[in-house]
């Protein structure tokens, strides 16, 4: 059995900009949103594209099974009180 990709996403609140921020290791995926909600569905309708073009190569297509493939993206809420603060 094979480990399975997993890449992380963490909402930071910026206060200044009144914004929710993108910390990640998937590579090119940065976001912003003013909600939560935003935030997370911006994670749903970006993140798996930019994995699949950022960190799987022609030789993982060959090599691998789709099963092994498909990346299980762990994202990290925020605590609402600090960006209430």
């Amino acid at each position: 059995m094979s480990k399975k990709r997993t890449y992380f996403v963490k909402a930071i609140w910026d206060k200044e900009a009144k914004v929710f921020y993108s910390e990640s290791d998937i590579i090119g995926f940065h976001i912003e949103a003013e909600t939560v909600e935003e935030f997370e569905a911006l994670i749903y309708s970006e993140a798996l594209d930019l994995v699949i073009a950022n960190h799987i190569t022609k030789r993982d297509l060959e090599r691998k099974s789709l099963v092994d493939l498909i990346p299980a993206i762990v994202w990290q809420r925020p605590e609402l009180t600090s960006a209430a603060a």
